[in-house]
This record gives structure tokens, C-alpha cells and sequence, in this order.
């Protein structure tokens, strides 16, 4: 309660602006403490000493006519800006790669919500000209421009597999981690057939925060004879696609469509895979615990699609013991209601008094509760076990409109707590209050 009191008083002193005259609350405000970098995967610059950020390396922004904050005593800031064509409030460049930081606005603030707005309706306007972008993409595989089929290539794979597009990367500063414009022709292998399928591309390479990314897809014939021809005569450590990088790809998105970029394909195909899979797995007669998988099996299905891996969590054979001991003790609940069933109905048979029948009626609905439990944790089993290693937060927040998933709440009487806890709803605020039941990504 004591640290708790003591927390609520620097979130009240430090954990809000005001914005446009409204009071908004500010995300992470606590500066990193001195320490070594860990970096993901095999990052090499592990182990350096990540330094103290002191005042004089901090930049804050504010408007002209606020009221400063003042820098510790002895201090001073390195500098104070009134940029409000920017929407960070701090920021300093840390020792070890020399990118900037910032302190940004909680996503439950109307700046943030407006942005994520804008995101799914960018994303929403894909789905109007998609089909057009395939014609093409498919149409420049037979270009005669090495560059265009190149980009008709990695277009493909951007719309199909949901890569990210791999920005080209400082060598030495981050770990080797690749995208869709930056693969080298040792991550894919070319399979003319495999396991009864054609035309199979086996990739294996190491994505963003270096999560492995491996996947054998079989693709159309064409995709498959330009892959041969931009592989040949090349080493293992050479681009891929040696023509195209991410600003070309970019450029060549924005002349299709205002505002989009390869990001915009990773959120329109998991949006869209949410909507169909939601339509072909929810049975309205189920009860909300069967609604609740469906929705998590949806869930998932854009989890994979993204490759949102996680290690299986280290308590995840203890709570799976846990979870099968409840089971285990509601199961011989179940059998011991029907023996006391059993019993009521041949006292019931014997008798035929009105006492005995509601005796039994008695026992058929405990018998009918407990059933319903047994089922409630079966289901929350499946569950568990399907989702040990997968991910389901990142695209939740970040990929998924949430739009989808409170209609899909709102038309199947699922309370929307059940899928977005306290901080989600917060976030997706603007969502909850103008989706109703009929919403269509």
C-alpha cells in the first residue's frame, strides 16, 4: 500500500501534460538507469555500458507560453524547444547506438487514439484497391525490367507471407536481422517439389527482436522461375533482390494508393484474417467460454500469420498441472452428481411424492452447472496448450482493428472485458464508443 501511495504521487506529479487543454496522461516518463545493454538476440554490442542520461543530454519540448519544467538543482537542459509539429515531449540519444529516445503520450491519449484511427482507415482503404495491386504485381512478373520484377517479387511475398520490409541496417551497430527487401540468397531454398506441393520456397532467417522466421510456402510458378533467375550467379551472402530496396518499394505504394507503405499490408492482412476467421469459427450457440476460443483460434490464426512467436512460458507445465488437477476434481464431481441423480429418481419412482420430484429437479440442475464448469475448463485447456508458444498480445495491439472485435462482442453477447483488460480498453476508447454490431472492416 506504501509503495503504492508513493508511485501514485510521481505518476500525479511527472505522468501528465496538458494537450490542447486537455489533461493527458504521459506513457513511460522514467528515463533508463546506467547499466550493460542486453540488445535481442545475438546483438553486437552486448554487455557495453549503457550510461546515465543526465539533463544536460535532454531536449524537452513544451509551448512557448508553459510553465518550463525546471531541470535537478546544478543542472541545466541541453535544450528547450517549442516544436509542435512533433508529438514527444522529451528526448535524448542513448551512448550505445546512438538512436534517439523519447517520452511519448500513454496510448489512452486522444493524440495516440487519433493516430491508431488513421492506421486501421489507411488499412481499410487497401481493401478497395487490393485486388487492382495484385493485377499488377502479377502482371510485372513477366516485365522485362529486372527492377520490376524484383519488386513484383517482394511485393508478393509482402501481401501473401505478411514480411515486414526490412529497412537496410548500419553493419555492425544491430544484430543481422533481415525483411522482406533485405534477404540474401542464403535465406531462401527453392524446392521444385516438396512433400506432394510445387514450386515450394523454404524460408529461414532471422526477423525483427531476432525472432526466427522459418516457412515453406508453396508459391505461384512464376514467382518461383524468377527466384531461380535472381539467385543465379550469385554467393550465399548476396541481396536477394540486389534492385529494390524499402524507399523504392515505398515510393512505388504511395503512387497506388495515398499513404501506403509495406506496413499497411501487414495490418490490412491481419485485420482482414481476423473478420473471415471470426465469421467461418464463431457459432452463436455457443456459450461465451466456446465463443471465447473461437475468438482466441481467430486470434491466433493472424498470430501465425505475423510470426508472433514466444518462448513457452516458464510456469506453463505447473499451471497446465494445475489447470488438469481442477479438471480432474470437477470430473469426479460430475460422476458423484449423477449417482445422487441416479438415487433421487428411484426415490422419486418409489414415492411419486411432490418432495422427491423436486429433489430431483434439484439435483438436474447442480448436475447441469457442474457439466458446464467441466466444459468451461476443458476448453480453457485447449486453449492453454494451443497457445504456448504464440504470441497473441502484439497483433492485438497493434495489428488488429479493434473495431472488429467489439462488433464481433456487441452481435455474440460477449462481454468486450473478456477480450481487452482494463489498459486495451483505455487505449481502444475511440473504437468501443462509435462501433456498433454491423461493423465491417
Amino acid at each position: 500500500q506504501k509503495l503504492k501511495e508513493e508511485a501514485d504521487k510521481i505518476q500525479e506529479e511527472y505522468g501528465y501534460c496538458i494537450l490542447d487543454g486537455h489533461r493527458e496522461k504521459i506513457g513511460n516518463f522514467k528515463t533508463e538507469p546506467p547499466g550493460l545493454f542486453r540488445g535481442r538476440g545475438d546483438h553486437p554490442k552486448m554487455g557495453m555500458l549503457k550510461k546515465r542520461v543526465m539533463p544536460e543530454d535532454v531536449v524537452i519540448n513544451c509551448s512557448k507560453d508553459s510553465k518550463i519544467p525546471e531541470p535537478p538543482e546544478g543542472h541545466k537542459w541541453k535544450e528547450v524547444r517549442f516544436d509542435n509539429t512533433v508529438t514527444w515531449l522529451a528526448s535524448w540519444t542513448e551512448n550505445i547506438q546512438n538512436s534517439l529516445k523519447y517520452i511519448m503520450l500513454n496510448p489512452s491519449s486522444k493524440l495516440k487514439g487519433e493516430k491508431d484511427w488513421q492506421k486501421y482507415e489507411v488499412a481499410r482503404r487497401l481493401k478497395d484497391v487490393v485486388h487492382k495491386i495484385r493485377a499488377q504485381y502479377r502482371a510485372d512478373w513477366t516485365s522485362k525490367d529486372l527492377k520490376k520484377r524484383q519488386r513484383a517479387v517482394a511485393l508478393y511475398f509482402i501481401d501473401k507471407l505478411a514480411l515486414r520490409a526490412g529497412n537496410e541496417k548500419e553493419e555492425g551497430e544491430t544484430a543481422d536481422t533481415v525483411g522482406c527487401c533485405s534477404l540474401r540468397v542464403e535465406h531462401i531454398k527453392l524446392h521444385p517439389e516438396l512433400d506432394g506441393q510445387k514450386h515450394v520456397v523454404e524460408f529461414d532467417f532471422l526477423g525483427k527482436d531476432s525472432i526466427r522466421y522459418y516457412n515453406k510456402v508453396s508459391v505461384e510458378k512464376m514467382v518461383f522461375k524468377n527466384l531461380r533467375v535472381f539467385m543465379k550467379n550469385k554467393d550465399s551472402t548476396d541481396d536477394l533482390f540486389d534492385r529494390l530496396n524499402t524507399s523504392i518499394l515505398n515510393r512505388h505504394l504511395q503512387s497506388l494508393m495515398d499513404g501506403l507503405t509495406a506496413k499497411v499490408f501487414r495490418t490490412y492482412n491481419a485485420s482482414i484474417t481476423l473478420q473471415e476467421q471470426l465469421k467461418a469459427l464463431t457459432n452463436s450457440e455457443d456459450n461465451v467460454a466456446g465463443k471465447l476460443l473461437s475468438y482466441n483460434r481467430a486470434n491466433r490464426a493472424v498470430a501465425i500469420l505475423c510470426n508472433h512467436q514466444r518462448s513457452t512460458p516458464k510456469t506453463f507445465e505447473k499451471s497446465m498441472q494445475n489447470l488438469q488437477t481442477k479438471i480432474d476434481a470437477k470430473k469426479q464431481q460430475v460422476e458423484e452428481a449423477q449417482q445422487e441423480l441416479k438415487k433421487a429418481e428411484d426415490e422419486f419412482e418409489d414415492t411419486k411424492d411432490a418432495k422427491a420430484e423436486a429433489n430431483v429437479e434439484k439435483k438436474k440442475k447442480l448436475l447441469k452447472r457442474l457439466e458446464e464448469q467441466l466444459a468451461r475448463l476443458n476448453v480453457q485447456a485447449t486453449d492453454k496448450e494451443e497457445n504456448k508458444q504464440i504470441a497473441l498480445g502484439t497483433s492485438k495491439l497493434n495489428y488488429l482493428d479493434p473495431r472488429i472485435s467489439i462488433a464481433w462482442c456487441k452481435k455474440f453477447g460477449v462481454p468486450i472485458e473478456k477480450i481487452y483488460n482494463k489498459t486495451q480498453r483505455e487505449k481502444f476508447a475511440w473504437a468501443i464508443d462509435m462501433t456498433d454490431e454491423d461493423f465491417e472492416f
